[in-house]
């Protein structure tokens, strides 16, 4: 589902490179924790992964197809297509509804839109089952709490059954039972989507919920920090 190989980045400017990953493979269905203090180069690789960046040299390949060779135009195609994000801040549209929210991968991505099925539908059904009271579902986000945002955040990500779930520090500004709460629905909608997770925290407390767990200092050469 990812396969990395020969990775290397370096920030605009530096000259030591931040990211040196020889290989890195995460298979359909799977999921991973990747962790690594602040600063350590995290964002960056997720950055590549979604192709937001492109990396001095190496491959990154997601279903079987090289983003790098791909142009900017066609790396966000496919990032809507089939990668679904969740945001250390959420990345909410403030003015727009919880359940617009949810539905904005429809809006960018025909391909999402039909394996939701009725989008509308899908959404409201995420949103249940990540515990999203409906009396919040027509506020506007920049109203709901953190939690809600979360969950919606979540929805949004999962709509439209993206094959590969990247999540960002999701769960830095919850205490341990929200925690909890969060990643078992979580991983019980990958789950049900066979959906590859790369779940990235510092907080190795909660590795244990996962297949498999990655320091990122382990598969990184370089070891130098973000700029």
């Amino acid at each position: 589902m990812i396969a990395l190989a020969d990775l290397l980045y370096r920030w605009p400017g530096q000259a030591a490179a931040c990211l040196d990953i020889p290989r890195l493979e995460i298979a359909a269905g799977e999921r991973v924790f990747l962790h690594g203090p602040s600063g350590g180069g995290k964002s960056t690789l997720l950055g590549l992964l979604g192709g937001v960046a492109v990396p001095e040299r190496g491959s990154i390949e997601l279903l079987g197809s090289d983003i790098t060779r791909l142009s900017g135009h066609s790396r966000d195609r496919f990032r809507a297509d089939h990668i679904g994000f969740i945001f250390q801040q959420f990345n909410l549209l403030p003015w727009l509804s919880a359940l617009d929210n949810a539905l904005l991968p429809c809006t960018f991505s025909a391909r999402r839109l039909a394996r939701a099925g009725n989008a509308r539908e899908a959404a409201t059904r995420l949103l249940t089952h990540l515990d999203l009271a409906a009396d919040a579902w027509h506020k506007p986000a920049g109203e709901l709490s953190v939690g809600q945002q979360q969950r919606v955040a979540a929805a949004r990500a999962l709509i439209g059954r993206p094959e590969i779930l990247i999540a960002d520090e999701p769960t830095s500004a919850l205490d341990a039972p929200r925690q909890q709460i969060f990643i078992d629905l979580l991983l019980a909608e990958a789950k049900a989507e066979g959906a590859a997770l790369l779940f990235v925290s510092h907080d190795e407390r909660l590795a244990a919920h996962f297949d498999r767990k990655i320091a990122l200092c382990d598969i990184n050469r370089a070891g130098t920090v973000e700029p």
